[in-house]
């Protein structure tokens, strides 16, 4: 094997990789399918912080045993 082959680029218009666009099911949404989480990050962040998440979800687990890296876990039909 000589170290100056290529590998085809696949997104080059006289590439011979066959199309797999009609193959692949992806659904039609109603959001965008990209990330962009250095741009929406903030944005998500404060609206956690508008809706106060982070508070919700403390008084919603307020009373539950804290789980920790050591803690066995247990599912909640065997709870007491």
């Amino acid at each position: 094997m000589t170290t100056d082959q290529k590998t085809p680029d696949p997104k080059a218009p006289d590439s011979k990789a066959p199309d797999y666009k009609a193959t692949v099911f992806l659904p039609k949404t109603d959001f965008p399918m990209k990330a962009g989480l250095p741009q929406r990050e903030p944005l998500l962040l404060q609206r956690w912080e508008t809706l106060d998440i982070f508070k919700r979800l403390r008084v919603a687990s307020k009373g539950r045993p804290m789980r920790t890296a050591t803690s066995t876990w247990a599912p909640r039909s065997t709870r007491c």
